[in-house]
């Protein structure tokens, strides 16, 4: 696999465990703010109803149907809403709340340091994310990931995001790569795989849970297995 020289990370999900983060920092502004008294409802409840309209409006924030603003807004403020408590001011304040807390949150996916630990000295590496300015640095700085990474390209700081090619060509100018000597690791089928693909890079589709979606360069369940790619 000498052919490579440098990877690309995605990194909610694929190294930073964005779910176990966003959940515990939801449920720690859960219990702050005296929420369970607030809405009448537990914190598993109220946690079900969020994911259902925080993935809705982020499937629609990709498709450029809202704005960051506007979502930034609503997935609070209508997770709310659906147990009767409406305040908006409350709504945005507890987003922006949560975003701070939850990047400052540590946790990582399984065997990530080790896996990065093991390929930092064989390649370059950087990262490619759809994520907010604001947070994705942070992420990256409070769980001790920033020594890996030569490069950090947030979408939202240039207005576009994966899978949009410009993104994958702004990557490659800032890091001198080119795609045959690159290769993508992420966990979303659409952004990173499809969208690497796009440019014509490798990829390896990082899928913990069987998905039926087939076509890339590798798939792994495990970070672990890129020991035997890479």
């Amino acid at each position: 696999m000498k052919k490579y020289k440098h990877i690309f990370w995605d990194l909610d999900r694929t190294l930073w465990d964005f779910n176990k983060n966003s959940e515990e920092a939801i449920r720690d502004l859960f219990e702050k703010h005296e929420l369970a008294f607030k809405l009448g409802v537990a914190f598993d409840a109220f946690f079900r109803e969020y994911l259902v309209i925080n993935h809705d409006l982020w499937a629609a924030y990709r498709k450029e149907e809202v704005t960051k603003d506007e979502l930034r807004l609503r997935r609070f403020h209508h997770s709310f809403e659906k147990f009767g408590f409406n305040d908006s001011t409350f709504a945005l304040a507890f987003n922006d709340d949560y975003v701070a807390l939850c990047s400052s949150k540590s946790n990582l996916i399984q065997n990530a340091l080790e896996v990065l630990d093991y390929l930092y000295p064989k390649y370059t590496m950087h990262v490619i994310t759809n994520g907010f300015v604001e947070a994705q640095q942070v992420k990256i700085n409070n769980s001790g990931l920033n020594k890996y990474f030569e490069h950090v390209i947030v979408s939202d700081g240039l207005g576009y995001r994966k899978p949009d090619k410009r993104i994958f060509d702004y990557a490659f100018e800032k890091s001198g790569a080119v795609a045959e000597n690159s290769i993508m690791i992420g966990d979303d089928y659409g952004p990173d795989v499809l969208g690497a693909k796009g440019v014509g890079m490798d990829q390896v589709y990082f899928t913990p849970e069987i998905q039926s979606e087939e076509g890339a360069t590798f798939v792994v369940d495990n970070l672990l297995e890129l020991k035997n790619i890479l």
